[in-house]
């Protein structure tokens, strides 16, 4: 992601509306304001700009001349914090959209811990934490690209249709944190 495509994302209703097309699907600006408790008119002038950085796209397929159906595009982008971090134009943008994704985070999380799922989702699931890692930072961004690895695995076996059960199969959310953190001064 460029400095022009970060700008354009990071506002966080901007940021929520274009979650719910990924997540959900094609959505008009009165569902999503419905969905999102907005003004209609708002969400249409925040899905134009959604658009304009190439984030979203008309699906001219559904509608009518009065109602403009809206889509995610589907391309991977990947965001390089470091990329930004010390150019003082993006450092504001960049602080937005990294405080929305831990928000958005955090806020599927807690929904999921809330809602009532039967045992088996409720047992499939898992929150995890391992504290007692010691890695150096090259460790650490292999550790990650293998999590990542496995993720794009199974990704690609439900979207080609190997993957097993596939009739039962519900949509799943992988969240991963890793980083490291400041020890305690004097030990």
């Amino acid at each position: 992601m460029d400095a022009r495509s970060l700008r354009g994302l990071a506002h966080p209703l901007r940021m929520r509306i274009l979650d719910l097309l990924v997540l959900d699907g094609p959505d008009t600006a009165t569902g999503l304001a419905r969905r999102l408790g907005e003004n209609t008119g708002t969400v249409s002038w925040h899905l134009r700009h959604l658009a304009d950085h190439g984030f979203i796209e008309e699906d001219t397929e559904r509608g009518t001349r009065r109602e403009r159906w809206w889509r995610a595009v589907r391309v991977a982008r990947r965001l390089d914090t470091n990329d930004f971090r010390h150019d003082p134009d993006s450092r504001g943008a960049l602080s937005v959209y990294l405080h929305e994704t831990v928000q958005r985070d955090f806020e599927q999380v807690t929904t999921y811990l809330a809602e009532d799922w039967d045992e088996e989702w409720r047992d499939a699931g898992t929150l995890s934490r391992w504290q007692d890692l010691r890695l150096t930072p090259e460790q650490l961004a292999a550790l990650n690209a293998e999590l990542e690895a496995v993720v794009v695995r199974h990704r690609a076996a439900a979207r080609d249709g190997t993957a097993a059960g596939a009739d039962a199969a519900r949509p799943v959310l992988v969240q991963l944190q890793s980083f490291p953190r400041k020890e305690r001064d004097g030990g």
